[in-house]
């Protein structure tokens, strides 16, 4: 149950009625927030991932009934009405730059090689292709989402870049380190990792063992990833959505839905990121809160200073508090989220981390 490690066999093909059935949909969620942020006008705010949107092209062809899925159809302004669609996008805003920030940091300082694993719809190894030149990239992904992937790389780039290895893993029965290594990888080199949308799909012991083969290699080498604490993922597994305000059980029983073949099994403990890397010779270099004021400040915020959507924000959870105090329900406490109320779990413990392994001589 292989691929072969090239795009060779498919640049040619120009066939859009590429079939997303056994595609990741979070992938495709996730992929659609960054796609419909590439068209924010302000380019002190906007998305950098300018690819993406070409990747996905038609929302009708991509089994996932989401609203920020059917916002791809819609101009931009009007998709941003919509309070799941805005708050993804912003989501999606401050987890691109900040990883994209991270890679460039790696190339300077040095990284031979690139690994993307769960790469899904990724695009750095297109959108960096120049600075990535002299550097082995590879992409590991599910066989499924991995072939339509190259499909539509192959429509819309025409191909990929010559130094960019796809690495298609069967995750329940294969070492995708093997795997890897197979296809040219060398541990040996420094390497930066990325690791996006993953951690908290993964079961505790292939997460301790994936940050395990990041600390062995070389000093210097780095990894961004993005986790949710425990606490997060145990709440979402015992939520009665009947129990929630009614105005938030759509919102929540459509997220429920989207990760329901893909559930959240893994968080870190509570402020213990730094001591978890320590465990697997990392040394955490940054983490970020995704919503916290301070990511909306460096990554969501436009060149006048005002945050993307606030004002629809502002206006949706005024609006979400008068329909619950009209239920006769309290509304949510505010957090310290710009996103909003402490109604939304998934979002309040959502971070970022960048982590470099150590110097095992110091």
């Amino acid at each position: 149950m292989t691929l072969s490690g090239t795009i060779g066999d498919v640049s040619q093909q120009r066939d859009w009625n590429v079939s997303f059935t056994g595609v990741s949909k979070t992938s495709i969620y996730v992929a659609a927030g960054r796609a419909i942020g590439a068209r924010e006008p302000d380019p002190a705010a906007r998305n950098p991932d300018h690819l993406v949107g070409k990747l996905l092209d038609d929302p009708s062809a991509l089994h996932v009934d989401h609203p920020v899925v059917r916002a791809l159809g819609l101009p931009y302004d009007e998709a941003m009405k919509d309070i799941e669609v805005l708050t993804n996008v912003r989501m999606m805003m401050v987890r691109t730059r900040f990883i994209d920030e991270a890679l460039t940091r790696a190339v300077a300082d040095g990284a031979r090689q690139v690994a993307i694993l769960g790469a899904g719809f990724d695009t750095h190894a297109y959108r960096f292709a120049d600075q990535l030149a002299a550097l082995k990239v590879f992409e590991v992904d599910r066989p499924a989402t991995q072939a339509v992937k190259r499909q539509r790389v192959g429509a819309v780039l025409g191909g990929a870049p010559p130094n960019l290895t796809y690495v298609p893993v069967d995750f329940q029965h294969e070492d995708w380190r093997t795997t890897l290594t197979r296809h040219g990888y060398d541990a040996g080199l420094r390497t930066f990792f990325i690791l996006e949308g993953v951690t908290m799909y993964m079961p505790a012991a292939a997460a301790h063992e994936t940050f395990a083969f990041v600390g062995t290699h070389p000093p210097g080498s780095a990894v961004v990833f993005d986790f949710v604490y425990q606490p997060a993922v145990d709440m979402i597994a015992r939520l009665d959505v009947a129990s929630l305000p009614a105005p938030m059980r759509p919102p929540m029983q459509r997220f429920l839905d989207l990760i329901k073949d893909e559930p959240w099994v893994f968080g870190l403990p509570p402020n213990g990121e730094r001591e978890f890397l320590r465990r697997f010779e990392l040394e955490l270099r940054e983490a970020l809160a995704i919503g916290s004021e301070e990511s909306i400040r460096r990554y969501a915020t436009c060149a006048d200073g005002t945050p993307v959507g606030a004002a629809a924000i502002a206006a949706a959870m005024g609006q979400m508090a008068e329909r619950i105090r009209a239920a006769g329900q309290s509304p949510p406490a505010e957090g310290p989220s710009s996103d909003g109320p402490r109604g939304r779990p998934p979002m309040m413990s959502y971070q970022l981390a960048e982590a470099v392994v150590r110097d095992r001589a110091v």
